[in-house]
């Protein structure tokens, strides 16, 4: 559990009446003060002294745990984040030395994150779960970790669109609720458009958009989800880096991570419609304060009227421009606002049923047969020795009978069984190296003795 992690105290100059000055300091201290090596518990108490002085602190009165005298004050403040476990102090060659506390400072770094409102690269993101799949797909034996990557990258996207529309209602929400006008515009164009519509939603409205890779990605993930031997050749994969049990443990986990970069790229239309409903309603209510944002002239219809009986009376033509008619007046339709049109919707295409030919399905087994057959394995190896080497004594590789392509393959590399595959077979047979030769028509070679190992 997150708690079971932090220490007791962690959140307690959080919560304090000084909090505001607390946070401020503790971020101070993450971003410029305390970097990846331990700081001089001098030079830190100096910091926190100057750091106190420029910031205007007037809840620091309200605080009664705070001495007034600047130089009691910074070291109050060390303590208190000593005794609540944001700091660490220790000594090295007998100077004391502060550093953040491991867990304090993953958590301080993802409110440093949160405080400074960081936005995600759309087009980046998109890219790097299609550079991932691709890598993963034309290397699956020794890039399968990448498919992994590119399901995490594909999940933190979709959450981060999520979260632009959420963070979209709670700064509607916030405009909603204020009664001066100043403030609601100055949330809309600072916190609204500056922050979201500039810096996120815009690249999803421009030419570059980043989901014109969108297509490619659900193209080589449903085409490796359908290949019956890419997935086993991933799942290998995973099985050989130790990230897998077995191959049909790592075969589910393969299906799970395209299935899962299916779900995220096929269904992410909603989560744009969410997005444009609210950047549609925001405009419209904008666009509706700006435009009674005037105050109304109750006497205004009365003097049109007034100015209309008077000219109706007259006996003389009215003095008019020939460009002026009331029939058409300067001001009409094309002149007003139109708030923003939701986003057509995109016609989907059913993707074409790909049938693979039965010759290349063939042809590809066909390499994998030939691929297993011509490499070496551990237990293959094994086999072929315990098949021929007898439980006690030993056995000359000159007496040894090579019937067949596949034994000699096997033959070829027994003189080094002792050091193939990182010893894994040594500790059960040790292999002597003789003077003489050997030569049974397949190999001209020195001969060796292959035998047990007694504690085998």
């Amino acid at each position: 559990m997150l708690f079971a992690q932090l220490p007791d105290d962690l959140f307690r100059p959080l919560a304090s009446p000084s909090r505001a000055f607390n946070a401020a300091l503790l971020l101070h201290l993450h971003r410029r003060v305390i970097g990846s090596e331990p700081m001089r518990k001098a030079e830190l108490l100096a910091e926190i002294g100057a750091f106190a002085g420029s910031y205007d602190t007037p809840e620091l009165a309200d605080d009664d745990t705070f001495p007034p005298d600047a130089v009691e004050r910074r070291s109050a403040l060390y303590r208190r984040f000593l005794e609540s476990g944001w700091l660490i102090e220790r000594r090295e060659r007998y100077v004391p030395v502060v550093e953040f506390d491991p867990e304090a400072r993953l958590l301080l770094e993802e409110l440093s994150r949160i405080e400074r409102g960081e936005t995600r690269s759309y087009g980046g993101a998109v890219l790097e779960v299609l550079g991932s799949l691709e890598s993963a797909l034309a290397n699956p034996a020794e890039r399968s970790e990448a498919l992994a990557n590119a399901a995490r990258e594909a999940n933190a996207f979709l959450a981060h669109l999520r979260g632009l529309a959420g963070a979209m209602r709670k700064i509607e929400d916030r405009i909603l609720r204020e009664e001066d006008r100043r403030a609601a515009f100055r949330l809309y164009f600072e916190d609204f458009v500056e922050r979201h519509l500039i810096s996120d939603y815009r690249t999803l409205h421009t030419r570059f958009n980043p989901f014109r890779f969108r297509s490619a990605i659900v193209r080589e993930a449903g085409r490796a989800l359908r290949d019956v031997l890419m997935i086993r050749a991933l799942a290998e994969g995973l099985v050989r880096e130790g990230r897998a049990g077995n191959v049909e443990a790592g075969e589910r986990a393969v299906r799970a991570d395209l299935a899962e970069i299916l779900a995220v790229f096929e269904g992410i239309d909603r989560h744009l419609d969410a997005v444009d409903e609210v950047v549609a309603r925001m405009e419209r209510r904008i666009a509706a304060a700006v435009r009674y944002m005037d105050r109304p002239d109750s006497l205004g219809i009365e003097r049109t009227a007034a100015a209309l009986r008077a000219v109706g009376a007259s006996e003389a033509a009215p003095d008019v421009a020939a460009d002026v008619s009331l029939l058409r007046p300067p001001i009409g339709e094309p002149h007003l606002s139109t708030p923003r049109r939701l986003r057509a919707p995109i016609d989907i295409d059913p993707l074409p049923e790909i049938v693979v030919d039965s010759r290349i399905e063939a042809f590809v087994e066909a390499k994998a047969a030939f691929r297993r057959r011509t490499t070496v394995t551990p237990e293959r190896m094994a086999e072929f020795v315990e098949a021929r080497l007898p439980k006690r004594g030993a056995l000359r590789g000159s007496e040894l009978e090579i019937a067949d392509v596949d034994a000699f393959i096997v033959f070829q590399r027994l003189r080094e069984i002792d050091v193939l595959f990182e010893g894994a077979l040594g500790a059960r047979f040790a292999v002597t190296h003789l003077s003489e030769r050997l030569s049974n028509g397949w190999l001209d070679c020195p001969d060796f003795v292959l035998e047990r190992r007694a504690d085998a």
